[in-house]
C-alpha cells in the first residue's frame, strides 16, 4: 500500500497528541525513507529539560541512529507545524529531501512564513518544503492546547 502525504501526517498528528498528554506543546514528526518510518518524535523539551527537544530534532536523531549516520538524503520530514529556525537548518545539515508540514507558523516558522531557511541559498543544501497539509486538524490541535492553557 502506498501511503499519502495525508496518511503520514494523520501518523505525525498521532505523535503530536503524545507531547499533549505529557503538557508539551503538540508538535510531532516522523521521518520516512523508502515507503518506512525510520524515526519519530514529538515535543519534549520541558520534560527533557532540553531546549533542542523539538519534535523534528528528536525524529532526526531517531532516523539517524537507525540508518547509522547523519546524512540523510532521500527522506521526508512531515511535522505539524511549520518548523523552527533551528529544526530547519538541522534538516538542512541532514540533507533531507522534502519537508512537509500542516500548520503554517507566521512568527516562527522557517520554511516560508517568517523565515526561509529551507532555500536559503547561504545554505549548502536546500529543501523541497510543502506547507498546509492537513493544516486545519494540525492548527486546532495547537488552538486547543494553548486555549486550554489560559483557561
Amino acid at each position: 500500500m502506498i501511503r499519502t502525504d495525508q496518511d503520514w501526517m494523520r501518523r505525525a498528528l498521532e505523535l503530536a497528541r503524545h507531547a499533549e498528554a505529557a503538557d508539551e506543546v503538540p508538535v510531532g514528526a516522523l521521518v520516512v525513507m523508502d515507503g518506512d518510518v525510520v524515526g519519530e518524535g514529538w515535543n519534549q523539551p520541558v520534560g527533557r529539560c532540553d531546549p533542542t527537544a523539538h519534535a523534528e530534532v528528536l525524529a532526526l536523531r531517531a532516523a539517524g541512529s537507525n540508518r547509522k549516520s547523519y546524512r540523510l538524503g532521500g527522506a521526508t520530514l512531515y511535522v505539524t507545524l511549520e518548523p523552527c529556525p533551528m529544526c530547519t537548518v538541522a534538516m538542512v545539515h541532514a540533507r533531507v529531501t522534502r519537508l512537509v508540514f500542516g500548520a503554517w507558523d507566521p512568527r516562527q516558522g522557517a520554511a516560508g512564513s517568517a523565515f526561509d531557511l529551507a532555500h536559503a541559498r547561504a545554505l549548502n543544501h536546500s529543501l523541497d518544503s510543502f506547507g498546509g497539509v492537513l493544516a486545519e486538524e494540525c492548527g486546532q490541535l495547537l488552538k486547543d492546547f494553548f486555549r486550554r492553557r489560559r483557561e
